[in-house]
């Protein structure tokens, strides 16, 4: 592999990285940067919910194992996602993203309309009488 090592694109430096979750460190995240609470509702939450669902005879009591463990997959996976992102984005060349903005800003101005395509409408503000109608009896 030709580019850059994996500590180059980590976004967390290595003096914060003791002060992380225990949780983000043993994952390995690099730039997925969860917090104590979602930390906490990542593994003890998913244990608890877990619990809950075999207590209420929903899953097997294998789920209290499982249930954390997919939860962790998915994060790790939503980690490198993330990481292949910020990499295909630090590719784009800076001509490439202004004219991207360039194109994606409104714009405001005026149309052409044919007048042969439009009927014209009058529009008075006088107030209409109301007809009387006639009677078919008489």
């Amino acid at each position: 592999m030709t580019g850059p090592n994996r500590t180059a694109w980590a976004t967390v430096s290595a003096d914060e990285e003791r002060y992380r979750p225990l949780y983000a460190r043993l994952l390995g995240l690099r730039f997925v940067n969860p917090g104590g609470v979602l930390c906490f509702l990542f593994f003890e939450g998913t244990i608890a919910l877990a619990v809950l669902l075999a207590l209420a005879e929903l899953v097997t009591w294998w789920a209290v194992l499982v249930l954390p463990v997919v939860v962790a997959a998915m994060v790790k996976l939503n980690d490198m996602v993330a990481a292949v992102v910020i990499r295909s984005a630090a590719l784009v060349p800076e001509q490439e993203r202004d004219r991207f903005r360039r194109q994606m800003e409104p714009v405001v101005g005026r149309a052409r309309v044919e007048w042969g395509a439009v009927t014209p409408v009058v529009v008075t503000t006088d107030p209409v009488r109301p007809r009387r109608r006639r009677d078919p009896l008489d």
